[in-house]
């Protein structure tokens, strides 16, 4: 031991006798090796990609800000599309779907401008105003210009944002249109609905409603709009400046009425039985279509793989059109069938994909949600209702969702006349068209009415509510019970209160309805024969 410890020794014995020595020598030797290190070839993409692991990037991929792409059906059901087993034929939507995260707890508004308020601010629209129907034509109303919108904020963030499609938030002031709200390019129209070919509107005012940033189209009467908006949609796509991310959105006017589509689509319909079901199938697969051609567009331009699409549709369908089955109720209701929508999310930047998410997810929750994947903030925006769920979709975690306001309508015009007071009423007036969603229990209060809607190919099958016409008190545990057919209120009046004072609070937070009075200053007539600001 000892022989074999002697050349040790004797390097100590050096060491210490030449101690500056050794010390230049050491120090020398870290400098070499530090101008060695940078000279190593770093894997940049891969240092990038663990960098924004946070919005689930796959090692290699562009890790810039990524495109966001929204996708919103009008009056599309649960139960259209074909992997909620319709008769349906949709495989560009099945195929999305089924690469990313389908969303089956996610909720919409009853009707289309409440959800398009909603995505637009995230906050409820108690909280600005607008909790009574959609935003008319004829009144000079619409989202307020104080309000925050998404778009607004993304373009703060460096993004080009583009809009293709339905507006419906208002035109009475240039100041309500979607290029005074966030939008650089806007292409589509300002109302709620119209002729699908020539977009005119034909009831109540009369006019022509589309238009190029802020000036009229006349040059495509005869196109679909479907066809048309889908094609503008690619073609912001094909020249848009990849040196800067991209917010697309695009609300289709399908599938509202009138009901209206190219007779190639109802070649592969002729078996079904009834028109107006033959014309709506064929409706939602020229949609499909759509949708396929703007994902391939995404594609060939190179964007796909840094993209979140987004699909969602704005309320349940119809009463008499499409089918929510086995959902009660339809658009312009508070069950399930008008406020439970079609949703999901595809992209390369989830870390969960072909997966199904039972998280709690809202149309607000999108506001919040997108800008965090953008790097954006939502410091100084109003108060928020919507929470981010990207973590949800993404990775499957828990909702920060626990409690979703379907709405307080103290204007909802009763119709039948009949209603008895409750003992309830001392906390909330149950009178009030209302609806809350805590946990898993929902509570609905007011007229509500409406039963169940099956549509098929050869036979069609509806079901009148069972309820006395002066009910206005239901509790369901929609998770055992999504069709709401038990109602629990009698059996649990704990709950019941406990929603109620819920109710109350919520309603505390609300401001007066703005509900002017119509402007007959509107008319088109009076503008050229075209819609658009008239104040």
């Amino acid at each position: 031991m000892q022989g074999q410890s002697g050349p040790v020794v004797l390097f100590l014995r050096l060491c210490l006798s030449h101690r500056k020595v050794v010390f230049v020598c050491t120090l020398a030797a870290a400098i070499f090796v530090m101008i060695q290190w940078t000279m190593i070839p770093i894997d940049v993409k891969h240092y990038e990609g663990a960098r924004s692991e946070r919005f689930g990037a796959v090692p290699g991929h562009r890790t810039e800000k990524p495109n966001i792409v929204f996708i919103l059906a009008d009056d599309y059901g649960w139960n259209d599309i074909g992997y909620h087993n319709s008769f349906i034929h949709t495989p560009n939507l099945d195929r999305l779907a089924s690469e990313g995260v389908k969303l089956e707890n996610y909720y919409v508004q009853p009707v289309c401008s409440p959800s398009r308020e909603q995505l637009m601010t995230g906050r409820y629209q108690i909280h600005y105003g607008l909790q009574h129907g959609v935003i008319r034509n004829d009144r000079p109303h619409g989202l307020p210009l104080d309000e925050v919108t998404l778009p607004q904020r993304l373009k703060d963030n460096g993004y080009r944002t583009y809009m293709v499609g339905k507006w419906h938030l208002g035109f009475c002031k240039k100041e309500y249109t979607p290029l005074y709200r966030g939008f650089d390019k806007f292409y589509g129209f300002l109302t709620g609905s119209e002729d699908y070919w020539t977009h005119r509107r034909y009831n109540g005012a009369r006019g022509l409603d589309l238009r190029d940033q802020d000036k009229p189209v006349l040059d495509e009467n005869g196109t679909y709009s479907t066809h048309l908006f889908a094609r503008k949609a690619t073609e912001m796509i094909s020249k848009h400046d990849q040196n800067q991310p991209m917010f697309l959105y695009l609300p289709f006017q399908a599938v509202h009425g009138p009901l209206q589509v190219p007779e190639k689509y109802l070649q592969e319909y002729m078996h079904i039985n009834f028109t107006i079901d033959r014309i709506y199938a064929a409706q939602v697969t020229a949609m499909d279509e759509a949708v396929g051609n703007v994902t391939n567009a995404l594609k060939n331009s190179g964007l796909w793989e840094n993209t979140v699409l987004i699909f969602s549709t704005d309320n349940g369908a119809r009463r008499h059109t499409g089918s929510n089955w086995p959902l009660r109720g339809w658009k312009n209701t508070l069950w399930e069938g008008g406020v439970r929508g079609v949703g999901f999310v595809n992209s390369n930047l989830l870390k969960r994909k072909g997966k199904t998410s039972d998280a709690l997810i809202h149309i607000s929750d999108w506001f919040p949600t997108l800008l965090r994947i953008s790097d954006g903030s939502t410091t100084g925006t109003k108060p928020l209702d919507g929470f981010d769920v990207w973590d949800a979709i993404s990775k499957g975690n828990t909702s920060p969702r626990k409690e979703l306001l379907h709405n307080i309508d103290p204007f909802y015009d009763d119709q039948t006349g009949s209603y008895s007071p409750l003992s309830y009423d001392n906390i909330f007036n149950t009178s009030s068209y209302s609806a809350l969603r805590s946990g898993d229990w929902k509570l609905l209060t007011g007229y509500q009415g409406a039963g169940w809607n099956m549509r098929r190919p050869y036979n069609n099958e509806f079901e009148e509510s069972p309820d006395p016409p002066d009910k206005r008190l239901w509790l369901f545990n929609v998770r055992e019970d999504p069709g709401e057919r038990n109602d629990l209120s009698k059996m649990h009046p704990d709950i019941v209160q406990d929603l109620l004072e819920k109710l109350a609070l919520y309603n505390k937070t609300a401001i007066p309805i703005f509900w002017p009075d119509p402007d007959p200053r509107m008319n088109p007539q009076l503008h050229g024969d075209v819609f658009g600001p008239w104040l």
